[in-house]
C-alpha cells in the first residue's frame, strides 16, 4: 500500500468518532461506518495488488549528515546499487515517526520490506548481493573479526553522537544548519517544522542521549581509546585496519564514523555537502577536540583522509 493511501486511510479512521459524536449516531450505524471503513481498507489492499504503486526498488532513508547512514551509503555506492535516497531534517523522523537512520526499503515483487540500524543493513546487502555481484561483494563478508571491529566502531560513532551534541545543541543556528535547515532535498515543511519545534528537539536529544559534562567527558575518553587503539595498528603502513589486503565494511564503517569530526573532502558523496561544518565555524571546544584528535593521532587522519580520496564514490 502506497504512503498516501495509508494516509487517507488512517485520517478517515481517526475521524469516525468525531463523526458519531457531532451527528449522534447509533451503535448500528457506528458499527456500520466500521464495516465501511474495513471495506475500503480492503479496497486499498487489492489496489496495491492489482495496480501496484510505481515506487523505486531501493529507497535509503537518511539524515544526510549521519555517520551511520554514510555507513551504509558508501557500502552501497560502492557495490554500484542503484537506489533513491530520502532525506529527513534532522532527529524529526526518530521523534515523531518512531523510525531512526538509516532505514533501507526494498521491494520483492508486491512486497516492500524494511530493514533498520547499519549493521542489519550491511547484513542484508551481503546475503542479498553475494552471490550476484561475486569479487565486488567481498568486502562486505561478515567474518567474526570484522563483526567485533564493526561493534567497536558502532560504540565509537555513538560516542560521536554524544560529542557532537553537547558542541552543537547550545548553537540553534549551527545545529538547524548540521539538521538540514538550509538543505533544498529536505522537503520545505520539514524545515519549517524543525525550526518551530528545536527546543522540543533540543530537550528530547538533551534526556535521550544525556548530554552533560559527565557523559561528553566519558564519551571523549572511549573515542579517544578506539582512536587510539587504531592508530597503533595503522602505523605499520597497512591497507586495512585488521591486515586484511584489502579494505572491507570494518575499515569503511570506521572511515565514515570519523568523517563526522575529520569532515574530509567527499564525506556523503556530495549528499551532505549543504549540511557541511566548516571547522572555522564549528564552536571553540568542538573546534580545539578536532584538531587535537588530529594531531595526536595522524596515522587515522591520514588512513580516512586516504579512503575518501581513493575509494568514496558517488
Amino acid at each position: 500500500m502506497s504512503g498516501n493511501r495509508v494516509l487517507i486511510h488512517t485520517f478517515f479512521v481517526l475521524l469516525l468518532p468525531l463523526v458519531v459524536a457531532q451527528f449522534g449516531l447509533s451503535v448500528p450505524a457506528a458499527a456500520g461506518l466500521v464495516v465501511l471503513a474495513l471495506l475500503w481498507r480492503w479496497l486499498i489492499v487489492l489496489i496495491g495488488i492489482v495496480r501496484p504503486p510505481k515506487a523505486p526498488e531501493i529507497v535509503l532513508e537518511t539524515i544526510p549528515a549521519s555517520h551511520f547512514v554514510e555507513k551504509v551509503r558508501w557500502c552501497m555506492d560502492r557495490l554500484g546499487l542503484e537506489y533513491t535516497e530520502q532525506p529527513w531534517a534532522g532527529t524529526l523522523g526518530a521523534y515523531y515517526k518512531g523510525r531512526t537512520v538509516p532505514q533501507l526499503r526494498f521491494r520483492t515483487g508486491l512486497v516492500y520490506s524494511v530493514i533498520g540500524n547499519s549493521p542489519e543493513i550491511l547484513r542484508y546487502l551481503w546475503g542479498a548481493y553475494s552471490g550476484t555481484h561475486g569479487e565486488a561483494a567481498k568486502f562486505l563478508q561478515p567474518t567474526e573479526d570484522r563483526l567485533a571491529l564493526e561493534r567497536r566502531v558502532d560504540r565509537y560513532g555513538s560516542n560521536l553522537q554524544v560529542w557532537i551534541y553537547y558542541h552543537l545543541l547550545h548553537d540553534r543556528e549551527l545545529s538547524l544548519h548540521a539538521w538540514g535547515m538550509h538543505n533544498a532535498l529536505i522537503p520545505w515543511w520539514q524545515r519549517q517544522a524543525m525550526w518551530l519545534l528545536f527546543p522540543l528537539q533540543a530537550f528530547l536529544i538533551r534526556r535521550t542521549f544525556s548530554i552533560n559534562d559527565r557523559h561528553y567527558e566519558r564519551a571523549c575518553h572511549y573515542i579517544e581509546e578506539i582512536l587510539s587503539d587504531v592508530d597503533t595498528m595503522l602505523a605499520d603502513g597497512r591497507n586495512s585496519i585488521l591486515g586484511d589486503e584489502s579494505i572491507n565494511y570494518a575499515d569503511i564503517a570506521f572511515a565514515a564514523m570519523s568523517g563526522l569530526w575529520l569532515q574530509p573532502v567527499g564525506y556523503g558523496a556530495g549528499k551532505a555537502d549543504a549540511v557541511r561544518l566548516i571547522r572555522s565555524r564549528m564552536p571553540i571546544g568542538m573546534r580545539n577536540d578536532v584538531e587535537r584528535w588530529m594531531e595526536d593521532y595522524p596515522n587515522v587522519t591520514a588512513y580516512v583522509t586516504k579512503l575518501y580520496a581513493g575509494d568514496r564514490v558517488a
